[in-house]
């Protein structure tokens, strides 16, 4: 009776299990026994890790293996801290044998070949992404960008001069692609590229905010034939235009009455396509149009105001 009960459990669990067709181990024979070749991408699973190489599975007849060196050519790659049974990651493949039977392979091979496809498209696109600044060699900073060396050189890390390029190492800044010449191993990217379309966002936001009519004062920042350039704070600056110094007498010259550094005080008349137009002579021409109040005698509310002409003439002696 127990036999019979375990002959039919066995038979309950194989039919709950589902059947592989043939097909499915068809395919993996073909897998398994498919030719592979040197430059070959193929799919890997890793099944060992030790301190000197990486063992995957390749659905192959033979296992693969990546040694340490050729997985990443990142300084900071760990293999002890970055590698886990399980992970599954594409290689090229170096030899078909390495001598013990073994497929050897080539991580960084790999991700290098398809980080350059990445590069050409982010350089056409001009897609912004970040990296870890990893050292400051001469000219520049390094770091990796998808397994990539990168440079980034001093001229385009900001805004301005960069005095000590230490500064900026274990950061992680904005950058762009600017230069990818895989045949050359050479990846470029800025960071200042993207900086200054950011202030140049931040600027022109500011700028939407001011309205015609605001009076404000600023700092004469220079002079030109044609007017003077002046400082209204946040990197925003105005035109007063020659014409619109002033009302008092006609200028050749806006140094006639103007010196770079003055404080003077303008009205916002247009803003107009990121452009700010400022008048002084608009404020000159506020104040003299401004009606002067005549100045009122009032007399006090006392009880002489009504006193007739007679008291008011009472005790004159008149000759």
């Amino acid at each position: 009776m127990a036999e019979e009960m375990e002959v039919k459990a066995t038979e309950t669990a194989e039919q709950a299990a589902p059947a592989e067709s043939m097909e499915d181990y068809a395919k993996e024979i073909d897998n398994s026994m498919r030719e592979i070749q040197v430059g070959d991408l193929v799919e890997c699973t890793v099944t060992g890790v030790s301190e000197t190489e990486i063992t995957v599975d390749l659905g192959y007849y033979a296992p693969g293996i990546v040694r340490v060196p050729d997985y990443s050519s990142d300084p900071a790659f760990s293999v002890k801290n970055d590698v886990k049974v399980g992970d599954v990651f594409k290689a090229s493949v170096l030899r078909t044998d390495d001598g013990r039977g073994n497929v050897l392979l080539s991580r960084r091979n790999a991700v290098e070949a398809l980080a350059w496809e990445d590069f050409r498209k982010m350089l056409e696109e001009k897609t912004d992404t970040e990296i870890k600044v990893v050292d400051a060699v001469k000219g520049g900073v390094v770091g990796y960008l998808n397994g990539v060396r990168a440079f980034i050189p001093a001229s385009h890390l900001a805004l301005g001069f960069v005095e000590d390029l230490t500064t900026y190492k274990g950061k992680t800044i904005p950058v762009r692609v600017i230069t990818a010449e895989q045949e050359n191993k050479r990846l470029v990217l800025s960071s200042r590229d993207i900086l200054r379309e950011r202030r140049e966002s931040e600027k022109a936001e500011r700028i939407s905010n001011i309205q015609p009519g605001l009076v404000t004062e600023g700092t004469v920042q220079s002079l030109k034939p044609y007017g003077a350039f002046v400082s209204l704070g946040d990197g925003i600056d105005g035109l007063v235009h020659i014409s619109q110094i002033s009302s008092a007498k006609r200028l050749k010259t806006p140094d006639e009455v103007l010196s770079v550094g003055d404080k003077v005080k303008v009205k916002v008349t247009a803003v107009k396509d990121g452009r700010i137009s400022l008048s002084m002579r608009a404020l000159d021409e506020t104040v003299e149009a401004k009606p002067v109040e005549e100045e009122k005698v009032v007399l006090p509310k006392t009880e002489n105001l009504t006193t007739s002409l007679g008291s008011l003439l009472k005790g004159i002696k008149l000759n």
